[in-house]
């Protein structure tokens, strides 16, 4: 029975769909395969946090919900290997069960980590990668239907490429991460002027472990959160209603109230603005990395992110400040800036290079093309790349001038991929057709 998928943001959707939910890698195998000899293609789903359509299927949808067990767990070294659909938030417990943590994260923990590395999340910290980097080992099922088991050692070329891979070189089955032993986050946020976060930045962001800002344009003011490690020794946690206050009520149930009266009465968002900007106030707390890391996102919207060479970031928030003021637009959501360590990852929007994040959001329903083709212009003019699952204009002919190893990895698409069991109409954009494709 044909089926329907719609992302979280429900901006991509795809019809008359065979969705096949695999309990193993045999069974991913077998169904890759088989679509291999009937001339279909095969696009596997975690939570369907991509904004782009990177994960829209044409013909068969994997559905990895029930593929989302823990393969193996050594808390002596570290490593940890889960099927590729275990959910972020379910892999931190896991994790801290054992006594460790993951090194960075994202903002938040709903995706799978396959789709999660696949679109390159990221997190911030001045002196680290994005998840990607903490991955040891992938397995992975070719387009022929034959098993991959690639790491630094072994397929070391796949390995590399597949970790940043887009869905472009096969079905992610396991995932091998380097975990580390479990830490604490202390976290001060506050608000600070904009202009003295943008004049303080590269100073917060060296002197902070993990740091980040959010901007609430038609004000002055940006929210700072300052993360340091810490022992677990040091647990001071926000009370249960301070939490709920801050993170649920305010953040999410008056926030999107907040956005739903902006939508309406768009003439409110300025005053609106500089009401969010207050009511999140100061904070000093200390828990778990993990749960500092991540925050709830239940207000709907579409994002776009561009990763730029971080000594632009600053000149770029402040472009960008200038090009809303004078285009008039109101922009309900804030502008986040977080910072990473560059990487060696062919695809990754930090390969070769220490980068800073922009990130730009839209509620759903509206129209953001003005508003994000601006953000584009502005980071295209210091080479920025796009983030692989957040809405971007940009096709291989573009991107292949952002990235020294497009090639590279559009090579290796060829060479697995070569009938196109993978591809979709997003991943024919980035990357281009394969030869004797139509």
């Amino acid at each position: 029975m044909s089926q329907t998928w719609t992302n979280w943001a429900g901006n991509q959707t795809a019809a008359g769909i065979t969705v096949v939910r695999p309990r193993s890698t045999a069974e991913i195998a077998a169904v890759v395969k088989d679509a291999r000899d009937t001339g279909k293609r095969v696009k596997p789903v975690g939570a369907g946090h991509s904004f782009t359509s990177i994960a829209q299927p044409d013909d068969i949808q994997l559905v990895l919900d029930r593929h989302a067990n823990v393969v193996g767990l050594d808390a002596a070294s570290g490593l940890i290997t889960v099927a590729a659909g275990m959910p972020l938030h379910r892999l931190n417990r896991v994790l801290a069960d054992a006594g460790l943590s993951l090194t960075n994260l994202g903002d938040i923990d709903s995706q799978t980590i396959a789709g999660a590395i696949s679109t390159g999340t990221h997190g911030t910290g001045a002196a680290f990668g994005g998840l990607a980097t903490q991955v040891r080992g992938l397995r992975i099922v070719l387009a022929d239907g034959s098993i991959a088991d690639c790491d630094s050692d072994n397929r070391m070329e796949l390995f590399n490429a597949a970790r940043v891979g887009l869905g472009a070189l096969g079905v992610i089955s396991t995932v091998t991460l380097q975990a580390e032993p479990a830490f604490a986050l202390r976290a001060v946020e506050g608000p600070m002027p904009l202009d003295e976060t943008l004049k303080q930045f590269d100073a917060l962001a060296d002197t902070n472990d993990h740091f980040e800002f959010y901007w609430f344009p038609h004000t002055a003011v940006a929210l700072t959160k300052r993360n340091a490690r810490t022992s677990l020794d040091e647990l001071a946690p926000l009370p249960r209603w301070r939490e709920w206050m801050s993170d649920e009520f305010l953040s999410n149930t008056v926030y999107g109230a907040v956005v739903d009266v902006g939508r309406r009465a768009p003439a409110a968002i300025r005053p609106l603005n500089r009401l969010s900007a207050r009511a999140l106030g100061s904070r000093t707390f200390t828990d778990q990395s993990h749960k500092v890391f991540t925050s709830p996102r239940r207000v709907r919207f579409v994002e776009m992110e561009y990763a730029v060479p971080r000594a632009a970031i600053v000149d770029i928030v402040r472009e960008l400040r200038s090009t809303i003021d004078v285009a008039g637009w109101r922009i309900p959501f804030p502008i986040e800036v977080r910072v990473a360590a560059a990487d060696d990852i062919p695809l990754s929007t930090a390969s070769g290079r220490a980068s800073a994040y922009l990130a730009v959001h839209m509620p759903t329903r509206t129209d953001y093309s003005g508003y994000f083709r601006a953000v584009e212009r502005i980071a295209s003019e210091v080479g920025g790349r796009p983030h692989w699952g957040k809405l971007h204009f940009l096709d291989a002919a573009a991107l292949r001038e952002r990235y020294p190893r497009f090639d590279e990895f559009v090579a290796l698409r060829d060479k697995y991929d070569p009938t196109g069991v993978f591809r979709n109409a997003y991943l024919d954009r980035v990357l281009g057709i394969a030869p004797g494709l139509n």
